[in-house]
């Protein structure tokens, strides 16, 4: 057996006698597991699929072939063993408390490569870059792989993670302009529309057919939508859940400072200031945009959300926290600038009419 600095080995079993004999991958440390962090069994196959059995979810007995690499992992570390034979089975069975048990069949002289340590990405990808799909971003992979590709970049860059989230935030803003600058301005047509919709309920209250199409009318005739603000909103979602998985099984964040009191990204802030600053900065944001509520106890609800996600966030890594805090103020600007183009146009219209009654 051959270990090497960087956390791999080589190593060379062979047995006397062909008998049939299995190889068990090996226990993990036990740690304890963050909110929506995984841990258990991870088996990559040919097709490119990786298969996750999850602590505490194992069932029975499930067989692989055409199997990449085998991996038991927690949030941070993993024990990986790669470059198996394609006919080789590598068997994941229920072991104690249900978390899965994995190892595979044996032949009579067997090559095996493997990996224990952390899963840093830089790592992984220089012994063998099929080694990087131990690294588990669960249903949101698509969006948080790429995410840390530039996230990773921007490191290079500024030589910071914080600074690097920071310019991630405005990469996915000025991605989501379009969308979002469209949906701003949506916002404030159905703002402006509002009276005239009230209008519109009380002369058509007992026929609603007759109600829907002028109000369908309506909106199109001055371009609004009233779908149009949560589009944004719902293309962020993912992005958010991508990289709070991202910044949640990075390694790399583990201990990496930002600035003055924040000294591990991958930690909840010890002092609440970010979090207080975002949710301070959520209020300011509902208090520029336009809403239109007809039910007041949605209205009431929506005042406390800042509240909420407030507390919410208190124990949200601090990485993910400055995300959105950013997000929120690049929002702020954005709106601010929407709000402005309104308020000049109405000026504007106001000046016109104005003159004309002279």
């Amino acid at each position: 057996m051959t270990f090497y600095a960087d956390g791999h080995y080589d190593a060379k079993i062979s047995t006397s006698k062909d008998v049939r004999h299995f190889v068990y991958l090996g226990d993990r440390p036990k740690v304890s597991k963050k909110l929506m962090a995984v841990a258990g069994a991870l088996i990559y196959t040919g097709d490119d699929v990786a298969h996750i059995i999850e602590d505490g979810d194992a069932e029975g007995r499930q067989i692989f072939q055409d199997v990449k690499l085998a991996s038991s992992f927690d949030q941070y570390t993993a024990i990986i063993l790669y470059g198996f034979k394609k006919d080789t089975s590598v068997i994941v069975e229920r072991g104690k408390d249900d978390n899965p048990v994995v190892y595979f069949d044996a032949a009579q002289s067997e090559n095996i490569h493997g990996y224990i340590g952390p899963k840093e990405h830089k790592v992984l990808k220089a012994i063998d870059p099929v080694l990087t799909n131990a690294i588990e971003y669960g249903w949101f992979t698509f969006a948080a792989k790429p995410i840390f590709a530039v996230l990773s970049w921007l490191h290079g860059i500024f030589g910071n993670w914080g600074w690097a989230i920071i310019a991630l935030t405005f990469i996915i803003r000025a991605i989501l302009y379009p969308l979002t600058y469209k949906g701003m301005v949506s916002m404030q047509k159905m703002k402006i529309l509002a009276p005239k919709l009230k209008e519109l309920k009380e002369k058509y209250k007992k026929d609603p057919q007759k109600l829907n199409a002028m109000t369908m009318e309506m909106y199109k005739k001055h371009g609004a939508n009233p779908l149009g603000g949560c589009l944004p909103m719902l293309l962020q979602i993912p992005v958010f859940f991508a990289l709070y998985r991202t910044l949640l099984n990075a390694v790399e964040l583990q201990g990496a400072p930002w600035i003055l009191w924040i000294n591990d990204l991958s930690r909840m802030d010890p002092y609440y200031v970010l979090p207080i600053l975002m949710g301070a900065s959520m209020f300011f944001q509902q208090r520029m945009t336009p809403n239109n509520f007809t039910d007041p106890m949605q209205e009431k609800v929506f005042k406390y959300l800042p509240v909420i996600f407030t507390f919410f966030f208190v124990t949200f890594p601090s990485g993910l926290v400055l995300y959105w805090f950013t997000n929120n103020l690049f929002s702020i600007a954005q709106q601010y600038v929407v709000n402005q183009q309104f308020r000049n146009a109405k000026d504007a219209q106001a000046a016109i009419e104005k003159k004309s009654e002279k």
